[in-house]
């Protein structure tokens, strides 16, 4: 069984990494920031980072029985408003946490996602897989800072 704390907790650590990485991305010229690599589904830094935070406002609301998807990634361009953008949808997500018992956590339940599709989900897990995919955008961001030459260690899930 999940508990609203142990989540936060791993919410905490998962965001910890994130801001750490947004700063390092801080320190990318504008012409490293805007460079386009194949092979990555989101082609530059910026894109990854939006995306991962994006997904996460997108599947909290879900659990809230919203469908945010009205964001522009041009708005969130510079590393300073994706900075601002992690730190409002990670405050909205705690307060989600925040107010969830644990039956409400663990109990499977039918919720419309993209497109009005319905799913059984257990909003425990729908929490758990927005940590997975920053974690996965993080990997393909530091590898996208490597091919920069401006490397980073130290972005995956801090256990201190």
């Amino acid at each position: 069984m999940f508990t609203s704390a142990a989540l936060c907790d791993a919410h905490e650590r998962t965001h910890r990494s994130l801001r750490k990485l947004i700063a390092h991305c801080g320190g990318l010229e504008p012409e490293a920031l805007a460079r386009e690599f194949p092979g990555f589904g989101y082609p530059t830094v910026p894109l990854q980072l939006h995306h991962g935070i994006a997904a996460e406002r997108y599947w909290v609301g879900v659990l809230q029985g919203k469908m945010l998807v009205d964001h522009d990634a041009e708005d969130y361009s510079t590393i300073a408003a994706l900075e601002a953008f992690r730190e409002m949808i990670r405050a909205a997500t705690e307060g989600y946490l925040a107010g969830a018992s644990s039956e409400e956590l663990n109990t499977p339940r039918t919720m419309v996602t993209w497109r009005q599709a319905e799913q059984v989900l257990m909003p425990a897990h729908v929490i758990l897989r927005t940590m997975t995919h920053h974690y996965q955008h993080q990997g393909q961001i530091v590898a996208m800072c490597r091919l920069l030459g401006k490397p980073i260690a130290g972005t995956d899930f801090p256990i201190l």
